[in-house]
């Protein structure tokens, strides 16, 4: 039988092996990002590439971002009718509604659609390309894998995600419009009004423009590494991309803990 010291030894050895562990990735991860930012400025810049890989992660992320944003003004405008109707204020609806989308739901919940999109198809399509033995062929060739396939999707993915996070926000604005306005009768006018008089560009607009691009940062470093760490096995690249959406989805919502207290947004 097992004595209590030996237990308690144990655990603390699991324990210290699991912090080593955390601390290695870490590093692992803070290396692989100064080695993809030194692809991403060196000569020559592959537009080509640049271009197709904010199609993929930008483009054909329209669609369920701004279907989203509809759906999530539409409930915040109805919710938020029905809470300030109670005070005799829901001419506050605008605001309300504008506020809420600019200075947390925009941003998170663009950056949370796109982490499951397009940063799990970024970490599947890098760790399959590992697996199939592409990535070794071009070092064979003398071609970078960080400069030619891992740099072009993390600066696409940095510049789509502000982007998007502007149309979630303008079709969710529109889906409280349209809830307040045409279904619950409130003056179209006091709706605007209220959200021009409440929203400030530093405070609200920019806050979200810098929450938005950290979002994009960190998706894209957490999915191409968690690509270029893949194992060679379907499943093991299969582990690396729930992994992706896991790690992405909680360093988002943690980043926008840091970036509210700090910036007050």
């Amino acid at each position: 039988m097992e004595s209590p010291a030996t237990g308690v030894r144990g655990a603390v050895e699991r324990l210290g092996a699991r912090g080593s562990s955390v601390i290695l990735e870490f590093g692992r991860m803070t290396v692989f990002l100064a080695a993809m930012a030194r692809a991403a400025l060196r000569p020559p810049y592959r537009l080509s590439r640049l271009s197709s890989e904010l199609f993929e992660t930008g483009v054909r992320s329209l669609a369920i971002v701004c279907t989203s944003g509809i759906a999530v003004g539409m409930v915040l405008g109805l919710q938020g009718y029905n809470t300030l109707v109670r005070f005799g204020a829901e001419e506050s609806l605008g605001s309300v509604v504008g506020l809420s989308l600019i200075r947390e739901l925009g941003p998170v919940l663009t950056g949370l659609l796109v982490t499951g999109r397009a940063g799990s198809a970024m970490t599947a399509e890098i760790g399959m390309m590992g697996a199939t033995e592409q990535l070794d062929g071009m070092r064979t060739m003398a071609v970078d894998p960080l400069h030619f396939v891992v740099a072009p999707k993390a600066v696409a993915m940095s510049l789509a995600m502000p982007l998007l996070s502007a149309l979630f926000i303008l079709f969710g604005i529109g889906g409280g419009y349209l809830v307040g306005v045409a279904f619950l009768g409130l003056d179209g006018g006091v709706y605007t009004s209220g959200l021009q008089a409440a929203v400030d560009f530093r405070e609200d607009v920019a806050g979200s423009v810098l929450k938005a691009t950290v979002f994009g940062l960190l998706v894209a470093w957490i999915a191409t590494h968690r690509g270029m760490a893949a194992g060679r096995s379907a499943a093991a690249v299969s582990h690396a991309t729930t992994r992706t959406v896991v790690t992405g989805s909680v360093a988002i919502l943690l980043a926008d803990y840091v970036i509210t207290a700090f910036w007050g947004v």
